[in-house]
């Protein structure tokens, strides 16, 4: 794998801080902060795991 060039993290009060990244290619990241050896690549995958996250709460700050 690429590099990852990793923007700031997304952080709500008390959630989960999700961060997005492209690498070289233009390839899409996303990968909660803290954990970024294990990203989700942009794909269905990841689109349904961020809508998941929203819906359960975890991710209410990216709205």
């Amino acid at each position: 794998m690429s590099a990852i060039d990793w923007e700031d993290p997304f952080c709500g009060e008390g959630n989960s801080c999700f961060r997005l990244g492209t690498d070289q290619a233009g390839n899409g990241y996303i990968a909660v902060a803290g954990d970024e050896a294990h990203p989700i690549t942009d794909s269905r995958d990841a689109l349904r795991q961020l809508i998941l996250d929203i819906k359960s709460g975890k991710a209410d700050h990216l709205l």
